[in-house]
Protein backbone atom coordinates (compact mmCIF):
# COMPACT_ATOMS: atom_id res chain seq x y z
CA UNK A 1 0.00 0.00 0.00
CA UNK A 2 1.17 3.54 1.01
CA UNK A 3 0.32 4.62 4.34
CA UNK A 4 3.72 5.57 6.23
CA UNK A 5 2.67 7.82 9.28
CA UNK A 6 4.52 11.71 9.41
CA UNK A 7 5.55 11.99 12.69
CA UNK A 8 4.44 14.98 14.10
CA UNK A 9 1.78 17.34 15.61
CA UNK A 10 -1.41 16.33 15.30
CA UNK A 11 -3.45 17.78 12.49
CA UNK A 12 -5.85 20.99 14.40
CA UNK A 13 -9.58 21.46 14.39
CA UNK A 14 -10.80 18.15 13.39
CA UNK A 15 -12.00 17.10 16.53
CA UNK A 16 -14.86 19.05 15.50
CA UNK A 17 -15.78 16.74 12.87
CA UNK A 18 -16.97 14.03 15.17
CA UNK A 19 -19.91 16.49 15.88
CA UNK A 20 -20.82 17.46 12.19
CA UNK A 21 -20.90 15.73 9.71
CA UNK A 22 -22.06 5.65 -21.97
CA UNK A 23 -24.38 7.26 -20.40
CA UNK A 24 -26.55 7.23 -23.23
CA UNK A 25 -27.27 3.69 -23.02
CA UNK A 26 -28.49 4.63 -18.92
CA UNK A 27 -31.79 5.50 -17.43
CA UNK A 28 -31.44 9.28 -17.46
CA UNK A 29 -32.98 9.50 -13.87
CA UNK A 30 -31.96 11.08 -10.66
CA UNK A 31 -31.72 9.04 -7.81
CA UNK A 32 -28.95 7.81 -5.63
CA UNK A 33 -27.09 4.48 -5.57
CA UNK A 34 -28.29 1.63 -4.17
CA UNK A 35 -26.29 0.55 -1.40
CA UNK A 36 -28.17 -2.84 -1.40
CA UNK A 37 -26.38 -3.81 -4.55
CA UNK A 38 -23.23 -3.88 -3.66
CA UNK A 39 -22.02 -6.73 -3.46
CA UNK A 40 -18.70 -7.83 -0.83
CA UNK A 41 -18.00 -11.37 -2.38
CA UNK A 42 -17.61 -9.87 -6.02
CA UNK A 43 -15.22 -7.55 -4.62
CA UNK A 44 -13.50 -10.09 -2.88
CA UNK A 45 -12.91 -12.02 -6.52
CA UNK A 46 -11.61 -9.34 -7.89
CA UNK A 47 -9.16 -8.84 -5.58
CA UNK A 48 -8.31 -12.28 -6.00
CA UNK A 49 -8.07 -12.37 -9.58
CA UNK A 50 -5.60 -9.37 -9.45
CA UNK A 51 -3.42 -10.60 -6.85
CA UNK A 52 -3.45 -14.02 -9.72
CA UNK A 53 -1.25 -11.97 -11.91
CA UNK A 54 1.79 -11.43 -9.85
CA UNK A 55 3.28 -8.86 -8.51
CA UNK A 56 2.54 -4.93 -9.55
CA UNK A 57 5.38 -3.07 -8.78
CA UNK A 58 5.30 0.01 -10.48
CA UNK A 59 7.28 0.04 -13.71
CA UNK A 60 7.51 -3.43 -14.10
CA UNK A 61 5.87 -5.93 -16.49
CA UNK A 62 3.60 -6.63 -13.72
CA UNK A 63 2.85 -3.36 -13.19
CA UNK A 64 1.55 -2.88 -17.27
CA UNK A 65 -0.09 -6.36 -16.82
CA UNK A 66 -2.35 -4.95 -14.19
CA UNK A 67 -2.83 -2.08 -15.53
CA UNK A 68 -4.49 -3.48 -18.60
CA UNK A 69 -6.60 -5.50 -16.62
CA UNK A 70 -8.08 -2.98 -15.07
CA UNK A 71 -8.12 -1.30 -18.23
CA UNK A 72 -10.15 -4.26 -19.57
CA UNK A 73 -12.15 -4.98 -16.52
CA UNK A 74 -13.51 -1.19 -16.40
CA UNK A 75 -14.96 -1.89 -20.36
CA UNK A 76 -16.13 -4.69 -19.25
CA UNK A 77 -18.57 -3.17 -16.54
CA UNK A 78 -19.24 -0.78 -19.31
CA UNK A 79 -17.53 2.29 -18.72
CA UNK A 80 -15.12 4.56 -20.60
CA UNK A 81 -11.41 3.80 -19.54
CA UNK A 82 -8.01 4.64 -20.71
CA UNK A 83 -4.58 3.76 -19.35
CA UNK A 84 -2.77 7.16 -18.61
CA UNK A 85 1.15 6.70 -19.05
CA UNK A 86 3.71 8.96 -17.54
CA UNK A 87 7.48 9.16 -16.76
CA UNK A 88 8.36 9.95 -13.62
CA UNK A 89 12.09 10.57 -11.91
CA UNK A 90 12.75 8.52 -9.10
CA UNK A 91 15.18 7.31 -6.70
CA UNK A 92 16.82 4.73 -8.99
CA UNK A 93 15.74 6.94 -12.28
CA UNK A 94 13.08 7.90 -14.37
CA UNK A 95 10.00 5.00 -14.36
CA UNK A 96 6.94 5.04 -16.37
CA UNK A 97 3.35 4.41 -14.27
CA UNK A 98 0.18 3.70 -15.61
CA UNK A 99 -2.86 5.52 -14.09
CA UNK A 100 -6.06 3.45 -15.27
CA UNK A 101 -9.25 5.64 -15.11
CA UNK A 102 -12.46 4.90 -15.75
CA UNK A 103 -15.23 7.20 -16.37
CA UNK A 104 -19.06 7.78 -15.44
CA UNK A 105 -20.44 10.69 -17.44
CA UNK A 106 -22.66 12.52 -15.49
CA UNK A 107 -25.79 15.34 -16.91
CA UNK A 108 -24.24 18.25 -14.82
CA UNK A 109 -21.49 19.60 -13.10
CA UNK A 110 -19.56 18.72 -10.55
CA UNK A 111 -16.52 15.88 -10.37
CA UNK A 112 -16.32 12.80 -7.82
CA UNK A 113 -12.89 11.15 -8.23
CA UNK A 114 -13.10 7.48 -5.49
CA UNK A 115 -9.47 6.18 -5.95
CA UNK A 116 -7.47 3.18 -5.00
CA UNK A 117 -3.45 2.40 -6.05
CA UNK A 118 -2.69 -0.42 -7.46
CA UNK A 119 0.46 -0.82 -7.25
CA UNK A 120 2.78 -3.32 -4.68
CA UNK A 121 5.59 -2.07 -2.64
CA UNK A 122 9.27 -2.74 -3.96
CA UNK A 123 11.70 -5.35 -2.76
CA UNK A 124 8.96 -7.54 -0.44
CA UNK A 125 9.59 -11.24 -0.63
CA UNK A 126 8.63 -14.48 -3.05
CA UNK A 127 5.36 -14.72 -1.39
CA UNK A 128 4.41 -11.18 -1.48
CA UNK A 129 0.64 -10.21 -2.78
CA UNK A 130 -0.50 -7.55 -1.67
CA UNK A 131 -4.06 -8.44 -1.08
CA UNK A 132 -5.05 -5.99 1.01
CA UNK A 133 -2.36 -3.29 0.50
CA UNK A 134 -3.65 -2.41 -2.49
CA UNK A 135 -5.77 -5.58 -3.51
CA UNK A 136 -8.21 -5.15 -1.51
CA UNK A 137 -9.35 -1.08 -2.25
CA UNK A 138 -8.97 -2.10 -5.86
CA UNK A 139 -11.40 -4.91 -6.17
CA UNK A 140 -13.71 -3.01 -3.86
CA UNK A 141 -13.79 -0.24 -6.69
CA UNK A 142 -14.57 -2.25 -9.22
CA UNK A 143 -17.18 -3.25 -7.25
CA UNK A 144 -18.52 0.32 -6.97
CA UNK A 145 -17.75 0.73 -10.30
CA UNK A 146 -19.93 -1.96 -11.09
CA UNK A 147 -22.86 -0.77 -8.74
CA UNK A 148 -22.72 3.14 -10.42
CA UNK A 149 -22.21 2.03 -13.77
CA UNK A 150 -25.96 0.49 -13.11
CA UNK A 151 -27.11 2.78 -11.28
CA UNK A 152 -29.37 6.29 -12.51
CA UNK A 153 -27.33 8.93 -14.36
CA UNK A 154 -26.16 12.22 -11.68
CA UNK A 155 -25.35 15.44 -11.96
CA UNK A 156 -21.70 14.84 -11.16
CA UNK A 157 -18.96 13.04 -13.36
CA UNK A 158 -17.68 10.07 -11.55
CA UNK A 159 -14.12 9.14 -12.10
CA UNK A 160 -12.77 5.53 -10.84
CA UNK A 161 -8.88 6.57 -10.46
CA UNK A 162 -6.62 3.46 -10.26
CA UNK A 163 -2.75 5.03 -9.28
CA UNK A 164 0.31 3.97 -9.90
CA UNK A 165 3.48 4.59 -7.93
CA UNK A 166 1.94 5.06 -4.59
CA UNK A 167 4.66 3.16 -2.98
CA UNK A 168 7.73 5.04 -2.42
CA UNK A 169 11.42 3.10 -3.03
CA UNK A 170 12.87 4.43 -0.37
CA UNK A 171 11.54 7.01 1.43
CA UNK A 172 8.32 9.08 0.76
CA UNK A 173 9.40 12.81 -1.02
CA UNK A 174 8.81 14.79 -4.22
CA UNK A 175 10.04 12.23 -6.81
CA UNK A 176 9.31 9.01 -4.13
CA UNK A 177 5.60 7.87 -3.77
CA UNK A 178 2.66 9.17 -4.57
CA UNK A 179 3.57 9.33 -8.86
CA UNK A 180 -0.33 8.36 -9.74
CA UNK A 181 -2.29 10.58 -7.46
CA UNK A 182 -0.19 13.75 -7.65
CA UNK A 183 0.25 13.46 -12.11
CA UNK A 184 -3.71 13.55 -11.34
CA UNK A 185 -4.05 16.38 -9.10
CA UNK A 186 -1.31 18.79 -10.77
CA UNK A 187 -3.72 18.06 -14.38
CA UNK A 188 -6.56 18.80 -12.56
CA UNK A 189 -5.39 22.58 -11.50
CA UNK A 190 -3.80 22.81 -15.51
CA UNK A 191 -7.21 21.71 -16.90
CA UNK A 192 -8.72 24.24 -14.50
CA UNK A 193 -10.97 21.45 -13.04
CA UNK A 194 -9.77 21.43 -9.50
CA UNK A 195 -12.99 23.97 -8.54
CA UNK A 196 -15.42 21.16 -10.32
CA UNK A 197 -13.93 18.60 -7.63
CA UNK A 198 -16.61 17.93 -5.20
CA UNK A 199 -14.28 14.71 -2.89
CA UNK A 200 -11.81 12.63 -4.02
CA UNK A 201 -12.35 9.43 -2.16
CA UNK A 202 -9.08 7.00 -1.62
CA UNK A 203 -9.50 3.39 -0.33
CA UNK A 204 -6.66 1.89 0.82
CA UNK A 205 -5.98 -1.75 3.17
CA UNK A 206 -9.75 -2.06 3.83
CA UNK A 207 -10.24 -5.57 3.75
CA UNK A 208 -8.77 -6.54 7.10
CA UNK A 209 -10.88 -9.70 8.62
CA UNK A 210 -10.27 -7.32 11.80
CA UNK A 211 -11.55 -4.37 10.22
CA UNK A 212 -11.19 -1.26 11.94
CA UNK A 213 -11.47 2.01 9.61
CA UNK A 214 -8.62 4.64 10.96
CA UNK A 215 -9.31 7.83 9.30
CA UNK A 216 -6.15 9.79 9.08
CA UNK A 217 -6.75 13.43 10.26
CA UNK A 218 -4.75 15.36 7.13
CA UNK A 219 -8.28 15.33 4.90
CA UNK A 220 -11.03 18.28 4.84
CA UNK A 221 -12.77 18.20 8.27
CA UNK A 222 -16.40 18.44 6.70
CA UNK A 223 -15.68 15.14 4.51
CA UNK A 224 -14.28 13.61 7.31
CA UNK A 225 -17.64 14.03 9.04
CA UNK A 226 -19.56 12.74 6.59
CA UNK A 227 -17.83 9.51 6.52
CA UNK A 228 -18.66 9.38 9.96
CA UNK A 229 -22.47 10.00 9.48
CA UNK A 230 -22.23 7.51 6.24
CA UNK A 231 -20.87 4.76 8.51
CA UNK A 232 -23.48 5.63 11.21
CA UNK A 233 -26.07 5.28 8.49
CA UNK A 234 -24.92 1.89 7.71
CA UNK A 235 -24.81 0.90 11.49
CA UNK A 236 -21.34 0.21 11.56
CA UNK A 237 -19.94 3.34 13.35
CA UNK A 238 -18.32 1.40 15.76
CA UNK A 239 -15.63 0.04 13.17
CA UNK A 240 -14.60 4.17 12.56
CA UNK A 241 -12.52 6.20 14.00
CA UNK A 242 -10.37 9.03 13.65
CA UNK A 243 -6.26 7.80 13.91
CA UNK A 244 -4.11 10.10 16.24
CA UNK A 245 -1.54 11.18 13.24
CA UNK A 246 -1.67 12.24 9.62
CA UNK A 247 -1.69 9.14 6.65
CA UNK A 248 0.43 9.60 4.03
CA UNK A 249 -1.67 8.32 0.73
CA UNK A 250 -2.67 8.95 -2.62
CA UNK A 251 -5.50 11.65 -1.02
CA UNK A 252 -2.76 14.39 -0.21
CA UNK A 253 -1.79 15.93 -3.90
CA UNK A 254 -5.02 16.48 -4.00
CA UNK A 255 -5.43 18.41 -0.34
CA UNK A 256 -2.35 20.22 -1.22
CA UNK A 257 -4.09 21.91 -4.61
CA UNK A 258 -7.00 22.69 -3.26
CA UNK A 259 -9.30 19.90 -3.36
CA UNK A 260 -11.79 18.31 -0.74
CA UNK A 261 -10.48 14.72 -0.25
CA UNK A 262 -10.39 12.18 2.22
CA UNK A 263 -8.97 8.22 3.06
CA UNK A 264 -10.43 5.66 4.01
CA UNK A 265 -7.98 2.89 5.47
CA UNK A 266 -7.64 0.78 8.12
CA UNK A 267 -3.75 1.07 9.45
CA UNK A 268 -3.73 -1.81 11.91
CA UNK A 269 -3.12 -4.94 10.27
CA UNK A 270 -1.50 -7.18 12.07
CA UNK A 271 -1.49 -10.51 14.19
CA UNK A 272 -3.35 -8.55 17.11
CA UNK A 273 -5.55 -5.46 18.33
CA UNK A 274 -3.52 -1.85 16.96
CA UNK A 275 -1.12 -3.97 15.04
CA UNK A 276 0.28 -3.40 11.62
CA UNK A 277 2.44 -5.98 11.97
CA UNK A 278 1.34 -7.63 8.41
CA UNK A 279 2.12 -4.36 6.28
CA UNK A 280 4.24 -4.61 3.61
CA UNK A 281 5.04 -8.37 4.91
CA UNK A 282 4.55 -11.63 3.27
CA UNK A 283 1.82 -12.14 5.90
CA UNK A 284 -0.10 -10.32 3.35
CA UNK A 285 -2.16 -12.91 1.60
CA UNK A 286 -6.40 -12.99 0.50
CA UNK A 287 -6.30 -15.32 3.70
CA UNK A 288 -6.17 -12.49 5.81
CA UNK A 289 -8.75 -10.48 3.73
CA UNK A 290 -12.65 -10.90 4.09
CA UNK A 291 -15.79 -9.94 1.69
CA UNK A 292 -17.54 -8.83 4.77
CA UNK A 293 -14.84 -5.79 5.18
CA UNK A 294 -15.01 -5.27 1.85
CA UNK A 295 -18.77 -5.36 1.92
CA UNK A 296 -18.92 -2.58 4.97
CA UNK A 297 -16.36 -0.50 3.53
CA UNK A 298 -18.48 -0.07 -0.08
CA UNK A 299 -22.00 0.21 1.30
CA UNK A 300 -20.56 3.33 3.39
CA UNK A 301 -18.87 4.24 0.38
CA UNK A 302 -21.83 4.34 -1.55
CA UNK A 303 -23.49 6.32 1.10
CA UNK A 304 -20.92 9.29 1.74
CA UNK A 305 -21.42 9.31 -2.30
CA UNK A 306 -25.16 9.49 -2.06
CA UNK A 307 -24.73 12.42 0.70
CA UNK A 308 -22.57 14.21 -1.52
CA UNK A 309 -25.23 14.06 -4.07
CA UNK A 310 -28.09 15.42 -1.58
CA UNK A 311 -26.18 18.40 -1.75
CA UNK A 312 -23.34 17.71 1.30
CA UNK A 313 -20.13 18.35 -0.66
CA UNK A 314 -17.63 20.30 1.94
CA UNK A 315 -15.26 22.92 1.60
CA UNK A 316 -11.43 22.29 0.66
Amino acid sequence: MNARLFCGALYVGVAVVLAACNGATRPRAAGRFDVGALDGQRAYDEVAALVALGRRDAGTPGGLRAAVHLRDRLEALGLEARIDAFEDPTPIGPLEFRNVVGRLPGRGRGLIILGSHFDTKRGMGPAFEGANDSGSSTGLLLELARVMRAGPVVDPEIWFAFFDGEESIERYGENDGLHGSRRMADALVAEGRASDVLAVVVLDMVGDRDLTITLPRNATPALLGLVMRAASDEGVRDRFRLFPYPIIDDHEPFLEAGMPAVCIIDFEFGSAPGLNDYWHTEEDRMDKISAESLDIVGRVTLRLVNRLLDGEAPRP
